[in-house]
């Protein structure tokens, strides 16, 4: 005779209650059969599990240890259960996400961490990388979700804005703007410049250089870094000044400084961005996820697939 879940539970009723009759109205079967099933179990195991009398039932020691052992295969076939639901669900599993500068010194954090509290049992895999190599990482399939900077108009992505923010100056202590509230940009045209690498920053200077021109002048770029914290290190080091956005203001070192920028009304996105052709439980949740946040308030709502 095989031995399957139902001894299990049949015995379980029995050692909890030690009384045929009370377990039987438990499980909603018949005494009879439940005492059936008992001895067919006791026989296939050929052990004594339950000694009975006519005014009790004893379980034997041996009875005790399948009793535990029926437990621990009953939990953890529940639990086996509703992990399979929730995997279905997209309430558990993996999520790899790339990000960038922006998006990290943003609203990104809070939005990952309300998931993250919500959701725990969804892994997130976050990779500091650039809006290009994000969109690359996208198109084969090495990522879930990237937090990109700028628009991305493309066919099969589905995307939503997470924060939009208007360009600022960052000057150093002493800088000839330090003590201004703001300045308009045709006055950086002969001012040294730090900049982010051309390949790393493709996308945001896609919406820089335009301002520039727009002015009337090409920046004289001095010294270039590969991340935010590089470039205000060397803002801070007195090699130059810089533009960046104003979500800068929160981690910006002493001796550093953000002006507003006169007359300049761009701004710039970042986006959380997805497949629409790729596509999983998890996934799915977190889009779910950040449209209800979106919805509800929380950030500016901006969704859209393309």
């Amino acid at each position: 005779m095989s031995i399957d879940l139902r001894h299990f539970r049949c015995f379980v009723a029995v050692a909890e209650e030690l009384h045929f009759h009370k377990a039987a109205k438990k499980l909603g079967v018949a005494q009879p059969a439940l005492s059936r099933t008992i001895q067919n179990l006791e026989r296939a195991l050929g052990v004594t599990l339950l000694v009975r009398s006519n005014r009790s039932v004893e379980i034997t020691t041996a009875g005790q240890s399948f009793l535990k052992g029926c437990k621990e295969v009953l939990n953890r076939t529940t639990q086996i259960v509703e992990d399979t639901q929730r995997v279905h669900q997209g309430k558990i599993g993996t999520l790899r996400i790339g990000y960038t500068d922006n998006a990290i010194n943003g609203n990104a954090p809070k939005i990952l961490k309300e998931f993250q509290v919500s959701q725990p049992d969804i892994e997130l895999r976050l990779t500091h990388t650039v809006t290009s190599d994000q969109l690359v990482d996208l198109e084969d399939g090495t990522i879930d979700f990237g937090f990109a900077t700028g628009s991305v108009a493309r066919a099969g992505f589905g995307y939503c804005c997470i924060q939009r923010e208007q360009f600022v100056c960052v000057v150093y202590d002493g800088h000839r703007f330090s003590d201004r509230k703001s300045v308009r940009l045709e006055e950086f045209a002969n001012e040294a410049m730090i900049h982010g690498a051309p390949e790393q920053w493709e996308h945001f200077h896609s919406y820089l250089m335009p301002l520039y021109r727009k002015a009337g002048f090409e920046p004289v770029v001095a010294q270039i870094g590969l991340a935010t914290s590089d470039i205000l290190r060397l803002v801070a080091c007195g090699m130059g000044i810089t533009i960046l956005t104003d979500s800068v203001a929160d981690t910006l070192a002493p001796g550093l400084k953000v002006v507003s920028l006169d007359g300049v009304s761009d701004y710039l996105d970042t986006i959380v961005v997805w497949r629409t052709d790729q596509t999983n439980s998890a996934k799915e949740y977190f889009i779910s996820f950040l449209q209800e946040s979106l919805q509800d308030g929380l950030y500016p709502v901006e969704t859209a697939q393309a």
